[in-house]
């Protein structure tokens, strides 16, 4: 092998190297907040702006939400209004829009107006109560037929029947995200899990609950997905809040977390994100990697290989959607459209 050839690969990106295992594998910022009241989903673009500017990375994704948000009879001037504010978003900003489920009768109407009106201003639509793959092709079709053949489906699993389908609905190639609907799936038990099952203590203690958490993470996992942890209704209890999103992170293979309340999203984004010698090491061991032509290297006594360096790779990739600081040679990597995912 030539000098050149070895300079070529050494230089190469490390996103080109190492996710090539997982090329399919999807990463999207660890915060979705979600809003439905008009003042509300403003203010919820503008702080998205504003902390875009601060952080130097859009770090949370607004979700503008037509089931909630939707007065009954309003349900048009509602999707209307969501193609509006999609539209006006600032350049750069990732905005979502959750519809009616797929039996509901504003499901087609609602896709239509806000695919078809801003698609190409979207980045996923959520779809509600999904229960089964067939659920997956309609919302499919229906995205089709305004010609927005190319956004991705975020979906809400939220019922014992969708948790055991959800390795099938995450096979399909158009669903990018798999996220728990937490207080659906509990009050689909019929009373058989208590209240405390939808609390921010309760639901990582609850065996059901627990068992769909882990359940839906894997399934969104196993086909490159990223699984989306569910809401906590506490939104005034800032130790709660953060105790949950750090085990939904840390013990439940949670990537991405619901937020219903900006107090919410910087507990999120804090949880999720590696701490500052995570992201040194990562940088470290990624630049031997890299040095050495992504052989196996030995760092500070432990062996790392094309495995482990992914998964520090992995750890750089979340602090940079999370707004960390990076060292400079990370921070290299991040500077152009090469680092993307």
């Amino acid at each position: 092998m030539s000098a050149d050839s070895i300079a070529v690969r050494r230089s190469a990106h490390p996103a080109e190297v190492l996710l090539g295992a997982q090329a399919g594998a999807v990463a999207l910022p660890v915060c979705d907040h979600y809003s439905g009241v008009e003042a509300r989903m403003r203010k919820s673009l503008a702080l998205q702006a504003e902390m875009a500017a601060e952080f130097g990375a859009c770090v949370f994704d607004v979700t503008l939400d037509c089931e909630d948000g939707a007065p009954v009879g309003g349900e048009a001037d509602h999707a209307r209004l969501v193609v509006e504010l999609a539209r006006n978003a600032a350049e750069g900003m990732r905005v979502g829009a959750r519809v009616h489920p797929v039996d509901h009768p504003a499901f087609e109407a609602d896709v239509d107006t806000i695919a078809g009106q801003a698609g190409d201003r979207l980045a996923y639509l959520m779809v509600p109560k999904v229960e089964r793959p067939a659920d997956v092709v309609r919302a499919v079709a229906a995205l089709d037929a305004t010609g927005a053949t190319s956004l991705p489906l975020h979906v809400l699993i939220e019922s014992p029947l969708a948790v055991h389908h959800a390795f099938d609905i995450a096979a399909h190639p158009r669903v990018q995200s798999l996220s728990f609907g937490l207080m659906d799936f509990v009050s689909a038990h019929a009373g058989a899990i208590p209240a405390e099952g939808m609390g921010a203590q309760g639901q990582f203690s609850h065996p059901l609950v627990v068992r769909a958490k882990l359940a839906i993470a894997s399934a969104a996992h196993a086909f490159g997905k990223v699984p989306s942890h569910c809401v906590v209704t506490e939104f005034n209890d800032a130790q709660a809040m953060k105790s949950a999103a750090r085990r939904a992170a840390r013990e439940f293979g949670y990537t991405r977390m619901w937020s219903i309340h900006p107090n919410q999203i910087r507990p999120i984004l804090e949880a999720f994100a590696p701490d500052q010698d995570q992201i040194q090491i990562a940088t470290q061991i990624i630049a031997s990697a890299q040095e050495a032509d992504w052989a196996p290297i030995s760092f500070d006594g432990t062996l790392h290989d094309r495995a482990s360096y992914r998964h520090f790779w992995q750890v750089l990739m979340r602090a940079h959607a999370t707004g960390r600081t990076l060292p400079d040679q990370a921070a290299g990597w991040f500077a152009t459209d090469d680092a993307s995912t």
